[in-house]
């Protein structure tokens, strides 16, 4: 069973507060937020994360997909916007191996994702679902931490461990 999260980028960033504000000052830099954010999800998790974002007010604009730490970026050509595209990659790919969720808060394209099969997730419910997930990392990587500090006592036999602590305690 495949897992995907399709989101619309733009649509996430003018919902998520942190990155609308760093939108005013560098589009550029929202956007390397988000995917610096999804792809530290998408290594958590394991779903596949794509991002699509509108280029369909460029000019001569062709589709263009990229990868960016494992997250396939797409930007739509000129007169697609991100909602075509997904509709169709939704459209396109859902069945009973493939599990797509497409994150948006723009409610007519949440209905026809549904209605091609797909699930939705809204911009908040993401935000909450990123959050959650990162708490996880965190515990899971404090956990790792504590089991994992490579000490001499965790790999040796404890009678050989009680030998050499008693020399170490020995006064000359």
């Amino acid at each position: 069973m495949n897992e995907y999260l399709v989101i619309d980028g733009y649509n996430i960033i003018n919902n998520w507060k942190a990155l609308k504000e760093e939108s005013i000052y560098s589009l550029e830099n929202a956007r390397m937020k988000l995917l610096d954010i999804m792809a530290n999800y998408q290594s958590y998790k394991g779903t596949r994360v794509i991002i699509v974002f509108d280029a369909h007010y460029v000019k001569n604009n062709m589709e263009m997909h990229e990868i960016y730490n494992g997250i396939h970026v797409i930007y739509t050509k000129e007169f697609e916007s991100a909602d075509n595209y997904i509709e169709r990659f939704v459209a396109k790919n859902v069945s009973s191996k493939n599990i797509i969720r497409v994150a948006t808060s723009d409610y007519l394209e949440q209905t026809v994702v549904l209605g091609l099969g797909g699930a939705r997730i809204s911009a908040k419910e993401l935000e909450e679902e990123i959050k959650n997930a990162k708490k996880n990392m965190d515990k899971d990587y404090i956990s790792k931490e504590k089991h994992n500090k490579n000490l001499l006592e965790d790999r040796l036999n404890s009678k050989v461990f009680s030998s050499l602590e008693k020399l170490r305690r020995k006064k000359y």
